[in-house]
């Protein structure tokens, strides 16, 4: 689950900041991703990212099989 940040920045100055990512064949949301993502390996200690990494990761394994368990099934088997 991805949760949401709310920035604030003057309408020229995004206006602008569009328009030369643009050129760079980039958008804000990009390069806000890239850097939140190095800010995280930057700050959050690398033992607690490969917990966050398992538990993401088991979690994901999780629902693949409780879908997987409910193919096929009608809705009364389930």
């Amino acid at each position: 689950m991805k949760d949401r940040i709310i920035l604030s920045m003057s309408a020229e100055k995004l206006s602008a900041l569009e328009m030369y990512l643009a050129q760079k064949n980039t958008t804000l949301t990009a390069e806000i991703d890239k850097y939140t993502e190095q800010l995280y390996t930057k700050i959050v200690p690398q033992n607690v990212r490969e917990y966050i990494d398992l538990t993401t990761e088991n979690r994901s394994v999780h629902r693949e099989r409780k879908n997987k368990n409910s193919e096929g099934r009608t809705p009364s088997e389930q």
